[in-house]
């Protein structure tokens, strides 16, 4: 069996966003005693977007995970971002490390770790790219495998997007892990419900659905007082929280999966992602016809413009119906748009009536 598949529940990974303080890192250990912790995690190196955060405690961190894993007989892994970080990591005995996002979308560093990891018997596990690229985030596998590695494991953490309309903090887009375990069937993959989210309240629900689309894992940021945590504070749970998770998860067979359950679900989850995107471009144009409403009030233009809709009638139905779908379809939807799209001008220009008229 995969070191990274367990029989009868998750492979489970806990533990800080960060390694903080020798302190902190053994309250949490001690803390999970009684969950089924199969490896503790903790940020040694953190990337940051922007300098000035709390990077992480580097060296002085690994030696107190290298304590903690004697004292709690626990397995422990970090994430690394260079061949030197992959040096020190091995130094001080980690079981595990793993290649976090704002890596695995550089194939020339991901190179450099594979290679520092030549001959190594360690396991390894390859969170996906930042951006939704299931070839980028194969090809980082690739490589690992290619130097040797023989336990790999994806982890499923979510894509960055310029939309913050969202309730993720990184879109789940779930057709990309079921096709990479498409493609590469044997593959353990894990799904990180803590950075998908952001949201300690939505984990449970994210963590749920990685079940039920049949992953093998979950790594869930835990912290004893999350409040406080010198990073990602609002997506890590309390052990205790923890534990109440656990003990509400369904974890499905996965018979199903050997069926046309399989193709099912993943054209419905690849479905639900398009209607996803369809959603966050009609919030984009409204607000685009919120800014051309502004224009038109400058200008003192009337919000509908016939020569305009009909240029809209006629490019969209002759697009939908070179596409292969009803011209008559396509018209009726868009008609609901620019609807709604004059209404939204209207509002404008009759807040300014209504200045006027105070």
């Amino acid at each position: 069996m995969s070191f990274f598949k367990q029989d009868g529940g998750p492979f489970l990974i806990a533990g800080p966003c960060s390694a903080e303080s020798r302190k902190q890192v053994f309250e949490v250990a001690e803390a999970l005693k009684g969950n089924p912790v199969n490896l503790f995690r903790a940020g040694v190196w953190k990337p940051r977007t922007r300098p000035g955060s709390f990077e992480g405690m580097g060296e002085d961190a690994l030696a107190w995970l290298s304590d903690l894993r004697k004292e709690y007989g626990l397995k422990t892994t970090v994430e690394v971002a260079s061949p030197t970080h992959v040096e020190l990591a091995l130094k001080y005995g980690m079981d595990t490390i793993w290649v976090g996002a704002r890596t695995t979308v550089n194939p020339f560093q991901v190179q450099r770790i594979a290679d520092a990891l030549k001959g190594v018997d360690i396991p390894v596990m390859i969170k996906n790219p930042v951006n939704p690229d299931v070839d980028l985030w194969q090809g980082a596998i690739e490589r690992m495998n290619a130097v040797g590695v023989k336990e790999v494991a994806a982890i499923h953490r979510g894509f960055s997007s310029y939309q913050k309309t969202s309730v993720y903090r990184n879109q789940p887009n779930w057709p990309l892990p079921i096709e990479l375990k498409r493609r590469m069937p044997e593959l353990p993959i894990i799904c990180d419900p803590s950075h998908i989210t952001g949201n300690r309240e939505i984990i449970a629900e994210v963590a749920q659905k990685a079940m039920d689309l049949g992953f093998d894992g979950l790594m869930i940021e835990t912290h004893t007082d999350p409040d406080t945590a010198l990073s990602d504070a609002a997506q890590q749970v309390t052990p205790t929280t923890l534990t109440d998770i656990l003990s509400k998860l369904v974890v499905r067979g996965n018979a199903a999966q050997e069926t046309n359950g399989a193709a099912l679900e993943y054209l419905r989850q690849e479905m639900d992602s398009i209607d996803a995107e369809i959603v966050d471009l009609l919030a984009r144009r409204i607000e685009l016809s919120k800014e051309i409403g502004k224009v038109k009030k400058e200008c003192d233009m009337t919000a509908f413009q016939p020569e305009r809709w009909r240029d809209i009638v006629n490019t969209r139905g002759e697009r939908a119906a070179n596409a292969g779908i009803s011209k008559e379809f396509i018209i009726e939807i868009y008609e609901k748009i620019h609807h709604h799209s004059i209404n939204k001008q209207l509002e404008i220009l009759q807040a300014v009536i209504k200045e006027v008229k105070s």
